[in-house]
């Protein structure tokens, strides 16, 4: 069995690796780490979990051992698709390059320019940051790319899937011709893969696995529900979420819940929490400082339950997580994969709960298609039904007040009013508002000709009333001069032209006046 010793990693890197209680590499540091060492380009593809940071970061700290940095122009560059993978790459450097004087810095939004400006001009040997803050500091003149010997992207097909491709291909035109490149990556789609043929030069192929499998530790089950109503899916769901956990008893000690939009992320969270649980929401638009204390929170054992958008489906390494939920089925089903990948991680025993109602049956058969596998099919817990909240309309009212009760939200989220019993609405009232949506119309139409009316009505009263100071001045006398409509001056009226007679007449004159002289003379 091959052993890191085995692997010729820098002294002081295997010092680092038995301090932290690793002794034999799994199968894709095995397979990576030598190509790496021998400055090849790397494509790196097994299942979420398997130890793939440490494939780039161990050949990493030890073909950095010898040289140094200088200001502005970092030695090596890990891209990663989000903020959290990024630090856990961070955490990753510092504990296997703890006994060498290599440096990192960080380049992660939510975190101050000019804190990570100061990193720079001193000068780093690792570069990990997310595509889009790298440009921010390479556009501010604050960062160069040229002296990168070795660039790795981490979660490869995310990388690229995301929207992330003008910003990568951006980003390889900005490093040397001759660096050396590694991919890693749980999957890697064939039009994925096409893209990452422009960037590596012969690469070494390491597959450990078959792409888009999931791990025989992980437990699989899939719980169906249809809900009465579609517009309570959403509180169907959250109501058999909470059933789910509640049976997984205390085998359940924290656990990863994954929805497919922030809303619901937020919504879910709460829901939980105002059922006694202890539940906190982790997503893209929180600030980098909450999402960074929730994980720790949630690492440490302070959190039992994370509700998750995909920010966290991919790269994060908690080995402790036993269960993981999909409160929805992920739209892509990569995303499967990755997501019940928290779970089951270095031989552990984990479970993988999916909920999916009829609509999602377009989801469920993609990703039974990648997988390879039926999901197997579970009942709902012993004893569970849903409550008659979930069988009533989502918008209520409130006759204390009168009124109509605040609705909850259009993706299924509770309002204050759900819990109130919906009084019925009488035939008459119906009827009355449906007069009333009829009527409409016409009432539109009413509104508009009393409007035309009035404009009229108002147009000919500044008629008259033009008319009728057109003859009086303004002490009685005179016209009174408003502008040139009312009154024009006669001079404006007086014709320039003048009258020169025509030619024919103009002869016949000069003529006549030669005709006098002619008759003096002769007189």
């Amino acid at each position: 069995m091959t052993k890191f010793s085995d692997l010729k990693l820098d002294p002081k890197v295997l010092s680092a690796i038995a301090d932290a209680g690793y002794e034999t590499p799994t199968p894709i540091q095995a397979g990576a780490i030598p190509h790496a060492l021998d400055g090849k380009d790397v494509l790196g593809i097994a299942q979420t979990g398997t130890g793939k940071t440490a494939s780039f970061t161990l050949p990493m700290i030890t073909l950095l051992s010898k040289g140094r940095a200088r200001a502005r122009m970092p030695r090596s560059l890990v891209l990663c698709p989000t903020r959290e993978l990024a630090a856990q790459v961070a955490e990753n450097f510092d504990t296997y390059a703890k006994n060498t004087k290599l440096t990192k810095a960080l380049l992660i939004g939510g975190v101050s320019f000019s804190e990570q400006d100061k990193l720079i001009d001193r000068g780093v040997d690792v570069l990990i940051a997310t595509p889009g803050r790298l440009l921010d500091h390479f556009e501010r003149g604050k960062l160069l790319l040229t002296g990168v010997q070795i660039m790795v992207v981490d979660e490869a097909d995310r990388m690229l899937d995301m929207g992330f491709i003008p910003d990568i291909e951006r980003i390889f035109q900005l490093t040397p011709f001759t660096r050396q490149t590694l991919f890693f990556s749980a999957t890697m789609a064939p039009e994925i893969e096409r893209i990452t043929n422009t960037f590596l030069h012969a690469p070494a192929r390491i597959e450990v696995a078959r792409q888009a499998t999931t791990s025989e530790t992980i437990t699989q089950k899939l719980v169906q529900i249809t809900p009465p109503r579609r517009d309570q899916a959403a509180k169907a769901k959250r109501e058999l979420l909470r059933a789910l956990i509640q049976a997984e008893g205390e085998s359940c000690t924290n656990a990863i819940i994954f929805c497919n939009r922030k809303s619901d992320v937020d919504i879910v969270a709460k829901s939980l929490k105002t059922h006694g649980f202890n539940a906190a929401p982790i997503h893209g638009d929180l600030e980098q400082s909450q999402r960074m204390k929730t994980l720790d929170a949630f690492r440490e054992g302070g959190l039992q339950l994370l509700v998750a958008s995909d920010v966290a489906a991919r790269g994060l390494d908690i080995p402790a997580v036993s269960h993981v939920f999909n409160y929805d089925l992920p739209s892509h089903a990569e995303d499967y994969v990755h997501r019940i990948g928290r779970t089951g991680r270095a031989g552990r025993k984990g479970a993988a709960f999916s909920i999916a109602t009829p609509s999602d049956d377009k989801y469920l058969n993609a990703i039974e298609a990648l997988v390879k596998m039926e999901i197997p099919r579970a009942e709902t817990p012993e004893g569970f039904s849903l409550s008659e909240a979930a069988h009533r309309e989502p918008r209520q009212y409130d006759d204390a007040k009168g009124g109509r009760a605040k609705s909850r939200s259009p993706r299924g989220g509770r309002g204050r009013g759900e819990r109130r019993e919906a009084p019925v609405v009488e035939e008459k009232a119906l009827e009355v508002v449906a007069e009333a949506v009829a009527e409409a119309p016409k009432r539109e139409e009413r509104r508009e000709e009393r409007r035309d009316e009035r404009r009229e009505e108002r147009r000919e009263e500044r008629r008259d009333d033009r008319r009728e100071r057109g003859g009086r001045g303004r002490d009685g006398g005179g016209p009174t001069v408003v502008g040139m409509g009312d009154h024009v001056p006669d001079f404006l009226l007086r014709s320039f032209r003048t009258t020169r007679p025509s030619i024919a007449t103009a002869t016949d004159n000069d003529s006549e006046s030669d005709a006098p002289a002619e008759d003096s003379s002769e007189s």
